[in-house]
């Protein structure tokens, strides 16, 4: 039987807000570097992710896990039309959203403005709030070499996909990058901006 969308609704307002902003990660439907992202994200520990309906079966197909993260990391999916958990953006629980890896799909919805899945509208809703965001776009340049569920294959991104990236990096407060390891110390990064500053000895 499927929930009905009320009680999904009642769900998400049941959760209680975290103890301080966490990152907010959302996660799409694209493959690429897929378990390099989900190794940071139990790596990193309390952070909400946000999986789309695609994402879910992604997930599925790479690692035939149905609980891969650990306990502390809260998973909030694609489960209300309206995108219901998006409201979490506005009562301050998040201080970065970060999206990766980001689908071309994905991508081009954003440049476009265009919010009807879970992940954009998370994307929208950040933006909205003024967020810092990072995207872990796919699609960066003329050919890629990445890794499907059960080989490794070569894709030749359109100009159209190249396009959209380039357009995407001219948002607002929202860094592009283009490698797991530009991913791993854009977060770091902005983590360390949040530290809190060394208290000077009187």
């Amino acid at each position: 039987m499927s929930e009905r969308p009320e009680d999904a609704f009642a769900a998400e307002e049941a959760e209680d807000a975290p103890r301080r902003p966490r990152l907010a990660w959302a996660l799409t439907g694209s493959g690429h570097d897929f378990l390099a992202c989900l190794d940071i994200i139990r790596r990193l520990g309390e952070v909400d992710v946000f999986v789309s309906k695609a994402a879910a079966e992604v997930i599925w197909m790479y690692t035939r896990d149905r609980r891969p993260f650990p306990p502390e990391v809260r998973v909030i999916r694609d489960t209300t039309a309206s995108a219901a958990p998006v409201g979490r953006f506005y009562k301050g629980w998040y201080h970065t959203l970060v999206v990766a890896p980001a689908s071309s799909n994905t991508v081009a919805k954003c440049v476009l403005g265009i919010s009807d899945t879970l992940v954009t509208n998370v994307f929208a809703q950040a933006g909205k709030c003024r967020l810092p965001i990072i995207v872990y776009a796919c699609d960066t340049k003329p050919v890629h070499v990445t890794a499907a569920p059960d080989r490794t294959v070569t894709v030749y991104p359109r100009a159209v996909d190249l396009d959209n990236t380039e357009r995407l990096r001219r948002f607002e407060r929202t860094t592009v990058v283009e490698t797991v390891e530009e991913l791993e110390r854009a977060v770091a990064r902005r983590l360390g901006e949040l530290e809190p500053a060394p208290q000077r000895e009187a």
